[in-house]
């Protein structure tokens, strides 16, 4: 497998630097400069040290990945929303798990995408999750179809700046149109449930809402950081908790798990340094909630 770039720059840059800024992490480079693939310059083998000068090109070959053994391969069905050389855009259903784990070996995302990858016989068949999300949230979830988009990916990880934005029933009547949760989040030993707690990772949560009536709100979200449950605890937190959402104090009598959707996700394509731009609608089940408590126009 091999990947191409053309360098715009007008001074001559490192390999290693110029890798970087196109947002590749220190690990895939040192797999790549330890033999565990090539470096090639205007289609010449070159060594990791070598500078690329104005409009050459850069290319990395790698070894396709084979399938992972431990995870299993499932048929069940996937809506793909984009799909190119390097990443898939999937939609996620409410109720279906992102990843395996100790309930749940087969039929979660990662093995719907990688039984997708087989019968497709595409050349790397060990899918990425790039995001995440909690088995009854729905919406936009970014895979990487190699290592090479995983390592590319990393540092818009890292750093927040891939955007995501979700939109959520909440319990009561917002009196902020705009608000930003600024609360650090932490885990606790042998609990599910996260905590709001000074000792706790950093994390940062932007609301707007969308509509409201005396009982519930609909809310848009965009995360600032990656805090597993963070919507949830901080919604919780300023009094809000998320429709459904037993964990944290939700109210049960119109749903039975969270009302949130991940409907926007947004990054720069390393591969063609675009920014791509996706958006799935609230399912038609949420939508019907929506119309129920009278919370749309």
């Amino acid at each position: 497998m091999e990947n191409t770039w053309q360098y715009h720059g007008t001074s001559p840059i490192k390999i290693k630097r110029y890798l970087s800024q196109l947002g590749m992490g220190h690990r895939l480079f040192n797999d790549i400069k330890n033999g565990d693939g090539q470096f090639l310059v205007d289609h010449r083998h070159v060594r990791p040290t070598t500078q690329v000068l104005p409009n050459q090109t850069l290319t990395i070959q790698v070894d396709a990945e084979t399938p992972d053994p431990t995870v299993q391969s499932s048929s069940q069905p996937l809506t793909i929303v984009y799909e190119d050389a390097n990443w898939l855009v999937i939609n996620k259903p409410t109720g279906i798990a992102s990843i395996p784990g100790p309930t749940e070996d087969n039929g979660t995302i990662l093995n719907r995408v990688k039984g997708y990858l087989e019968k497709n016989e595409d050349p790397n068949q060990r899918p990425h999750l790039i995001t995440r999300l909690d088995k009854y949230t729905s919406g936009l979830l970014l895979v990487a179809k190699h290592r090479v988009a995983s390592s590319m990916i990393s540092q818009q990880v890292e750093k927040h700046t891939m955007q995501k934005r979700y939109l959520a029933v909440v319990a009561g009547k917002l009196t902020k149109q705009h608000g930003v949760i600024d609360q650090p989040i932490k885990r606790v030993a042998g609990q599910t449930a996260r905590i709001i707690d000074p000792a706790g990772q950093p994390a940062r949560t932007e609301y707007w809402c969308q509509q409201t009536n005396e009982d519930y709100s609909l809310v848009q979200l965009q995360l600032h950081s990656g805090r597993t449950h963070q919507i949830r605890v901080h919604m919780s937190f300023i009094g809000h908790p998320l429709v459904g959402d037993h964990l944290y104090g939700g109210p049960l009598e119109i749903a039975h798990h969270q009302v949130l959707h991940a409907s926007t996700l947004s990054f720069r394509d390393p591969f063609t340094e675009q920014q791509l731009q996706f958006q799935a609608p609230m399912s038609k089940a949420q939508q019907a909630l929506l119309k129920q408590l009278k919370l749309t126009k």
